[in-house]
């Protein structure tokens, strides 16, 4: 079976919406850890990112915002957080 190659994404949102922003929340929470309140990061296949993206535009209108920050393996080791 082949492998997958995932990389490591820092996922943000601001959505405006709090029905929209609860569900959006729990479908991330699916693939990754929250790190703040709007801020997730997740190890992501390309097919999980297009998985997220297709199932998150429900939830989002034209004045919202989901952003994926991709982070290399040797910047993914430099995070610094308190």
């Amino acid at each position: 079976m082949p492998q997958t190659t995932k990389t490591r994404y820092v996922l943000s949102y601001d959505v405006t919406d709090d029905s929209n922003r609860t569900k959006l929340s729990r479908l991330l929470l699916d693939y990754g850890e929250r790190i703040q309140k709007s801020v997730f990061e997740a190890d992501l296949s390309a097919g999980e990112m297009q998985e997220i993206l297709i199932k998150a535009a429900k939830y989002l209108s034209d004045s919202d915002s989901l952003r994926f920050y991709p982070l290399c393996r040797t910047c993914a080791g430099k995070v610094v957080s308190l």
